[in-house]
């Protein structure tokens, strides 16, 4: 995928995670996906894991949105850093994303409050 490309399924993606859409979230993800963040640092394997994690996860969150920063191609995928307001508190992120067939196959997740 380009640049462009790229930062275009990017934005998707944060929206869909700002609406809290599982089933928008899961089509972006292969069915054997790697997904890893400080809640799963020893990850979770498979789109069917990455649900059931986002059902439990969601109805405890407050509002939040997220806004795209900037994004680097990497081999087989991109890197992304992002901003995300939630219930007053903001928070700078980064992913470590690796994609196959337009679908991520890899994503680590990276927070820090600012």
């Amino acid at each position: 995928m380009t640049q462009g490309e790229l930062e275009a399924f990017n934005a998707i993606w944060l929206q869909a995670w700002t609406d809290k859409d599982i089933g928008g979230i899961a089509a972006m993800y292969a069915e054997d996906c790697s997904y890893v963040d400080s809640a799963n640092p020893g990850g979770l394997t498979g789109r069917g894991a990455l649900v059931a994690y986002l059902e439990k996860l969601f109805p405890h969150l407050l509002e939040w949105r997220y806004s795209p920063d900037e994004l680097w191609l990497v081999k087989g995928g991109f890197c992304a850093r992002w901003f995300c307001n939630m219930g007053g508190k903001r928070l700078r992120g980064f992913d470590f994303v690796l994609m196959r067939d337009g679908l991520i196959t890899h994503n680590e997740v990276y927070t820090i409050a600012l």
